[in-house]
């Protein structure tokens, strides 16, 4: 890596820092409002809940483990990783984790010790796998492929949505997601028992990993088929599939001695009687329920199982795009397409998992610059009011509007060293392009300050957020659209330029 690149990703590596640390600056998710507080509740919850009852109790309701107060409902690794913070939390100050003692505790240096948990994930996790997958892009394409890196590692680093959710809100996504990029660099790398490992150990994180796991079983699949001989392709079958059951056994192993511990778990993170989707998120289901009251005509259950069998007929025709054309370019449009069919048609949607699908897009930022951009916008939209609820207006702008600005030049940068236009499919106008995204932005503003500055109806208190989860539901089926046409049109890449084991060139 020339002395140039390496300035140039240490730079955009310590913005990226400095912009997480501004935001950890502001409130979090419930802060100061009772009973039940917030995000940031829960993850100093299960931290106690983790270091102070032995860890067959940690999913299982009980007189010290209330699961109606923020029981844990995130797969096993989420509770290991909230033990190790526990127990660093109780050498810091043993109040912090005072099991029925410390409902809603917050302090000025309870809130740093938390925002540095999320902060040495992002450093030990999050930039290493940017990092990774931008060195790969690098391997993997040609010195004179327009492709260029640095722009999906500016992407990733400086998208607002994880920063603002993470570090605002407070979640860890970078350590699911953090380990889902690692994996895609691994696989893209030829290390696919690498990848599969990693890819398990984020779906053992958050179950929302569900989200890419097709694509993944479908590249997999593809590259083993591929092999040259059937005795090759049995032993990597193979290999794969014990390197994901060890993983699994691993993280689960203590809930697997016996079968009601494992259904316990199970329930908690498959939560079915928690409903179809939160608050108003920006997908199909939440918009149609404006209409049509889904949940008065379906029960839970019923809708459950609409829900798994659209999302995967719907996931099929890029599943299999990818099956026969199992190339890194096409597993990485197949991520996009199906994080974004899981999202507008699964079950129990959270407006926050866009994020599962705005951070596959980053990694295309240089393919299409303009379009990732514009997605990331209403991205950022879809979850306006759950930041204004969380006080976190001001970085919400003032992230939004920097990443525009610089992913913008960044976009103009790119088509002057093309010396092209980078217009939607290359098929419509600059100024065709330009005039539908302005009125997407137009629309946008309008919306946000319909929601910071009017009081809406008194029949209508939601009216707001309902309008931008259905404006923006309208745009990410578009994106979809765009991304599935995109995926189905890309061309083979010349077998000249694809990797073997071990980086060398065929």
């Amino acid at each position: 890596m020339s002395s140039k690149v390496l300035e140039s990703v240490s730079i955009v590596t310590l913005v990226s820092l400095l912009l997480r640390w501004g935001v950890s600056l502001y409130p979090y998710s419930g802060a100061g409002k009772p009973p039940m507080f917030g995000d940031y509740e829960a993850q100093r919850h299960w931290q106690e809940i983790t270091i102070n009852l032995p860890v067959q109790e940690w999913y299982r309701n009980s007189s010290s483990n209330d699961l109606l107060y923020w029981g844990l409902d995130y797969p096993p690794l989420t509770a290991y990783h909230s033990y190790v913070n526990g127990l660093v939390a109780g050498k810091l100050n043993d109040e912090y984790v005072a099991l029925d003692h410390s409902r809603g505790f917050e302090s000025s240096e309870h809130k740093l010790f938390m925002r540095y948990t999320v902060f040495v994930a992002d450093i030990l996790v999050f930039i290493p796998a940017a990092f990774y997958l931008m060195a790969v892009s690098k391997s993997v394409f040609k010195p004179s492929s327009k492709t260029d890196s640095k722009l999906n590692f500016l992407a990733l680093l400086t998208y607002p949505g994880i920063i603002l959710i993470d570090y605002g809100h407070f979640q860890y996504n970078n350590l699911s997601i953090g380990l889902m990029m690692a994996a895609v660099a691994a696989v893209v790398d030829n290390f696919d028992c690498l990848g599969s490992v990693l890819f398990s150990l984020a779906l053992n994180y958050k179950q929302m990993e569900l989200y890419h796991a097709l694509p993944f079983f479908f590249f997999l699949l593809g590259k083993t088929l591929k092999e040259e001989t059937f005795q090759r392709r049995t032993i990597k079958l193979f290999t794969l599939a014990g390197s994901v059951v060890l993983t699994f056994i691993v993280v689960w192993a203590p809930y697997l001695q016996n079968y009601d511990s494992f259904i316990q778990v199970m329930k908690r993170v498959f939560p079915i009687n928690r409903g179809l989707f939160e608050d108003k998120v920006a997908n199909v289901w939440c918009s149609l329920s404006i209409f049509v009251k889904l949940k008065d005509i379906l029960d839970n259950f019923t809708m459950a199982l609409i829900c798994l069998v659209s999302t995967g007929i719907t996931s099929l025709p890029s599943c299999i795009n990818l099956l026969l054309n199992s190339s890194s370019e096409h597993f990485k449009y197949c991520l996009v397409n199906v994080s974004f069919v899981f999202f507008l048609l699964s079950y129990h949607v959270h407006e926050k998992s866009i994020l599962l699908v705005t951070v596959p897009a980053c990694m295309l930022f240089s393919n299409e610059p303009l379009l990732v951009t514009w997605l990331l916008a209403i991205a950022q939209l879809s979850m306006l009011p759950l930041l204004v609820k969380d006080g976190l207006l001001i970085p919400s702008i003032v992230l939004t509007v920097l990443s525009v600005l610089v992913y913008m030049y960044a976009s103009s940068v790119q088509q002057q060293q093309r010396g092209r236009q980078d217009t939607l499919n290359n098929c419509i106008s600059a100024s065709t392009q330009q005039l539908v995204i302005c009125c997407s932005a137009l629309m946008s503003a309008v919306l946000a300050l319909c929601l910071l500055l009017l009081s809406p109806p008194a029949r209508y208190p939601d009216l707001f957020p309902v309008l931008i989860s259905i404006f923006c539901c309208a745009h990410f089926v578009l994106f979809a659209v765009h991304f599935h046409y995109k995926q189905f049109t890309l061309p083979d890449r010349p077998r000249s330029y694809r990797v073997t084991r071990g980086n060398k060139r065929k």
